[in-house]
């Protein structure tokens, strides 16, 4: 196909369209075993499970009841507020399909934050309007109150990403309080298990507006198999079904979600969560020890971010050396921060000593 009729074809709203920069994107290929994966908040654990290859001939159920009865168990709600995606990146998709316009309607984000929310917004050529965090990475309360009655779906993550930091309670209140006949709140709590913060899942009765983002990928060390929840009213979930595909996932992910969800693959996941919650704490420490390095937001996921002048210097170094961190520095009031996806003992050992060679080589 010529480049000519693509460009006739093409919607005018993509024709600027900057795709997500995922890890996978800015790295490709590599074997785990030569590299350090540390850019992606995926888990350095790997877990094994079983598979029935009985019934891969067959279409699986759009909603699994196994999966969608576990999930719900798990986080305290019913079956009827649960739905299962292809990850959390395509709720956020069916949230934006299902209750905004193309062309007309607009959604909030508050950045920095997770970037899919205004990729996904732009892909369906709805509007993207910011309420930007405030230095302390606090909702700006005020800023957001302005969109009331401008904006159909709030976008708010809390662990937040890349800032590793917990939304209060009572500005999210607010934030619902404020919204309460006008706009979805979509709370993202993709790296929930990580921090001693509560979940939203028990005030979804509390407030009709309410909608929640979660993920078998960080905590349940299965970002490969792309599984992730939303849970809501089971008015939302009903409209949210008339716009997913058919068959959302294979068989295969079934099966894996449903062993990872049983009583031992959860008291697995808060082990390994445990572990990782020291590694995070050790390694915070460590940095923060370093006068080069400024550590910068919170640690309640499973990252660190860190400031420092010689950002690109050592992001080259520890590239060059199979160690691979992601570069935050594009997002707003992030200049010069590095984001590190907590690994393996091992691997934050490594990426440590590489750091502390890099500034010996300097003298």
């Amino acid at each position: 196909m010529s480049a000519d009729l693509i460009a006739k074809l093409l919607s005018p709203h993509l024709k600027s369209l900057q795709p997500y920069e995922s890890a996978r994107r800015l790295f490709k290929g590599g074997k785990a075993s030569e590299q350090a994966w540390m850019n992606a908040n995926e888990s350095p654990f790997t877990n094994d499970y079983s598979l029935d290859c009985d019934t891969l001939n067959r279409y699986p159920d759009c909603q699994p009841p196994a999966v969608i009865s576990a999930y719900a168990a798990y986080s305290g709600v019913t079956p009827e507020q649960t739905l299962v995606s292809r990850g959390a990146d395509e709720g956020i998709e069916l949230l934006i399909r299902a209750f905004c316009e193309a062309g007309q309607d607009s959604v909030l984000i508050c950045p920095p934050t997770y970037g899919m929310y205004a990729i996904s917004a732009k892909t369906f050529n709805v509007g993207v309007e910011q309420a930007p965090l405030k230095a302390d990475f606090s909702l700006d309360i005020d800023a957001i109150s302005q969109y009331v009655g401008k904006v159909n779906v709030v976008f708010i993550c809390s662990p937040n990403n890349p800032t590793g930091t917990d939304v209060g309670k009572a500005q999210l209140q607010q934030v619902l309080e404020l919204f309460a006949d006008s706009a979805l709140v979509v709370v993202d709590e993709a790296y929930i298990e990580f921090t001693q913060q509560q979940s939203w899942a028990a005030e979804l009765a509390s407030y009709p507006n309410l909608v929640i983002l979660r993920t078998l990928s960080k905590a349940f060390a299965l970002a490969g198999i792309r599984c992730g929840f939303t849970l809501a009213a089971p008015e939302i979930i009903q409209e949210l079904l008339k716009v997913i595909a058919p068959y959302p996932l294979a068989e295969p992910v079934i099966q894996i979600a449903v062993q990872a969800l049983s009583d031992e693959g959860v008291k697995r996941t808060q082990s390994q969560v445990t572990l990782l919650n020291q590694q995070k704490h050790w390694l915070q420490q460590q940095l923060g020890e370093m006068p080069a390095i400024t550590l910068v937001g919170d640690t309640a996921a499973n990252f660190v971010l860190m400031r420092l002048d010689d950002k690109q210097a050592l992001m080259d170094y520890l590239v060059a050396n199979g160690i691979l961190i992601r570069d935050q520095s594009k997002q707003l009031n992030l200049a010069n921060c590095l984001r590190i996806s907590i690994g393996s003992e091992q691997q934050n050992l490594r990426l440590l000593n590489a750091i502390q060679q890099f500034y010996a080589q300097k003298g």
